[in-house]
């Protein structure tokens, strides 16, 4: 017996109704319709989200659609050496940083809407499976998919989680 025969789902023989267990399955092909366009919408949101600017959007909100003009400094003053940096100086830096923030949701972006067709195509293909298996009066159960999403959702929310703690050290300047 080959090693990994034990990772070969069961097939059991069905004694149910027939139409009761068709039914079933159609239901269960909704539901990974359902969680396959929930991770893809899921995807877009985190998408579009990712591309405001929330900084611009509190300005606006606090002090209208035009942001406070700020004040010019005579020319003498702005060329002194021991004068701090201009503002505008500061938000370049602050866009690089936000900059490369806004790079990593991609990995975000492609992983959910990986797992939303990935779950739409399993859906699909498992859905037909139960088709066939059924109408020979037999059932397989769905072991390797339900496995194989659990642990996706898993290491999702894990590097997400990572993700939002290694930012939060960093704010506080607690990362080597």
């Amino acid at each position: 017996m080959a090693p990994w025969s034990r990772l070969a789902t069961p097939v059991y023989k069905n004694t149910g109704s027939v139409a009761r267990d068709h039914l079933a399955s159609e239901r269960t092909f909704l539901a990974w319709m359902r969680t396959g366009l929930g991770f893809v919408a899921l995807g877009i949101a985190v998408e579009r989200f990712s591309q405001l600017d929330l900084e611009d959007l509190v300005v606006a909100l606090r002090h209208g659609p035009h942001p406070p003009q700020q004040q010019q400094q005579p020319p003498s003053a702005s060329a002194s050496p021991t004068t701090k940096p201009s503002i505008r100086q500061q938000k370049g830096e602050d866009k690089k940083n936000e900059n490369d923030d806004k790079k990593k949701p991609q990995l975000l972006v492609g992983t959910l809407l990986g797992m939303g067709s990935g779950s739409i195509v399993y859906g699909t293909a498992r859905y037909f499976s139960n088709l066939r298996v059924l109408e020979r009066g037999l059932f397989k159960p769905a072991f390797h998919g339900v496995a194989v999403l659990g642990a996706a959702v898993a290491g999702l929310a894990g590097g997400v989680y990572g993700d939002t703690l290694r930012r939060r050290m960093r704010r506080e300047g607690k990362e080597p």
